[in-house]
């Protein structure tokens, strides 16, 4: 194991136990277990050491991604988000923002990120959340939703239109990024009730009414482009790792159930049909696995591929996913239909993973944009 990550795996093992359930059922995932692997520099382990992180390459914090999505996704969804919020600083904040914020996500603050609107969702070109200045300050509108993380955090990174001096100088009203402390006086902050998945990750929904801020909480970078090779790459390719980790994870529960559970005088799994189920979750995993240790592969060589990288990571990983919890389920049978049981869990947390940071009909567009330009 890389010095950056030695002893993460087994301490998140040890510190989530057997609690993942528990933690489901209720809806919340505690807030001081949040704040220390945030204080470890875990929640965003990529982040360098300058700043308070461990300077883990993708893959490093790929493989580290799946072993705690395989543990719990919700937790997972607070490193997704933590790392967007991360990689969106590094990317688009300049030398003091970067120094201002990112030792704070190492330091125990917790972060999410605001993309989707209420008409806004896959056709992100609609952000209609909008900054506006005012004097020496930011005045910022609008709303989001489905927020992952944004229930527990300090801080909320929104992608807003720049409406500030737009008429006077002739410029694009583009995308920024505003950095909103979320106890900010016009902050509204809304718990989704009873999510599908991932049900103690926090989703909720926001909304801002003249939130004023100092100009400084918007980030030097621009534009929507940004935007999609910044946090959505990001979190596309930690969500691809964390659905490795559920696959892992429902091939453990359906093998361990096959080999010991008996019908017609002999194991499930020397009965084909079942075996075929087994084969079929190996390979699930191995594809995913592949696609992200490609993805991350390039993402550390900052290639020119690595947006098309991590949108076929995170289409083939959700995708097998899905399928390969509802195999793990068939295979359980009854043993895996109880709602808190690991499989029932995956089942759900892996269709939402269909929906997130891109959905699989986005995806197979993009990706058939990418056919099209390349392929002759």
């Amino acid at each position: 194991m890389p010095d950056e990550l030695a002893g993460a795996h087994a301490l998140v093992g040890d510190l989530v136990g057997d609690q993942a359930g528990a933690w489901d059922t209720s809806g919340r995932l505690p807030l001081e277990l949040l704040r220390d692997l945030g204080t470890r520099g875990l929640l965003c382990a990529e982040v360098p050491a300058s700043y308070g992180g461990r300077g883990a390459s993708s893959r490093d914090n790929g493989e580290f991604t799946a072993h705690v999505g395989g543990l719990c996704s919700s937790l997972r969804s607070i490193m997704t988000s933590q790392g967007m919020a991360a990689w969106t600083l590094q990317r688009l904040g300049d030398g003091d923002q970067r120094s201002a914020y990112l030792p704070r996500l190492t330091g125990g603050e917790l972060a999410a990120v605001g993309f989707s609107e209420p008409g806004a969702g896959s056709d992100l070109s609609a952000i209609a959340t909008r900054v506006r200045g005012d004097g020496e300050s930011i005045v910022l509108d609008g709303e989001k939703v489905w927020v992952t993380g944004a229930y527990y955090a300090d801080l909320l990174i929104v992608f807003a239109r720049d409406g500030r001096d737009t008429e006077a100088s002739g410029a694009t009203d583009d995308v920024v990024a505003v950095v909103v402390p979320a106890k900010s006086a016009g902050v509204t902050i809304e718990r989704v009730a009873e999510p599908l998945g991932c049900r103690a990750a926090g989703h909720a929904n926001l909304r801002f009414d003249g939130v004023r801020l100092p100009s400084s909480a918007v980030l030097s970078g621009t534009g929507l482009s940004l935007l999609v090779t910044t946090a959505l790459s990001y979190g596309r390719i930690s969500v691809a790792w964390g659905c490795v980790g559920i696959l892992r994870a429902c091939l453990r529960a359906a093998v361990a159930h096959a080999k010991t559970r008996e019908q017609f005088g002999k194991p499930l799994a020397q009965h084909q049909l079942v075996a075929g189920h087994l084969a079929d979750l190996l390979v699930a995993e191995q594809n995913a696995a592949r696609a992200c240790e490609h993805a991350s592969e390039l993402w550390q060589r900052r290639s020119p591929e690595l947006v098309t990288a991590t949108v076929l990571a995170k289409h083939v990983s959700a995708g097998n996913a899905a399928r390969g919890a509802a195999t793990a389920v068939q295979v359980l049978a009854s043993a895996g239909a109880s709602d808190g049981t690991a499989v029932a869990r995956a089942y759900r947390d892996a269709k939402l993973m269909e929906i997130i940071e891109g959905s699989n009909e986005i995806c197979r567009l993009l990706l058939a944009e990418h056919a099209v330009a390349t392929v002759s």
